[in-house]
């Protein structure tokens, strides 16, 4: 049975990418290992980790961008304890921006989701 949560959960943990970048800043680290530690303490909670772009590039390459970043993210919670199979991720590419007045922005934003 999985718990679900409002998308505002990890609002404030939503990391920024660089342009053409999948890897995070130093700085979002904490962004990460806070949601490292919000899944440790409910085990019943599963993420989606979604990935976006902006209207830069190709459909094609925005969308193995988006994949690539919310991989990137997974890789990390893995590394702190979160199981694989509690992360799911899903690549939006340019077709649904987190934030549509951030066209020069680049980000990826964790979602705590039943699934």
């Amino acid at each position: 049975d999985n718990m679900l949560m409002a998308r505002e959960a990890f609002a404030a943990q939503t990391v920024y990418f660089g342009f053409d970048r999948s890897e995070i800043e130093p700085g979002d680290t904490d962004n990460v290992n806070a949601v490292a530690e919000a899944l440790s303490s409910s085990p019943q909670n599963k993420v989606l980790i979604e990935g976006h772009c902006d209207e830069r590039g190709t459909e094609e390459y925005n969308r193995a961008l988006g994949e690539r970043r919310a991989l990137s993210i997974r890789d990390i919670l893995v590394e702190r304890g979160v199981s694989a199979d509690r992360i799911r991720t899903m690549t939006l590419g340019e077709d649904r921006p987190a934030d549509p007045s951030l066209t020069s922005r680049i980000m990826t934003i964790m979602l705590l989701h039943e699934y």
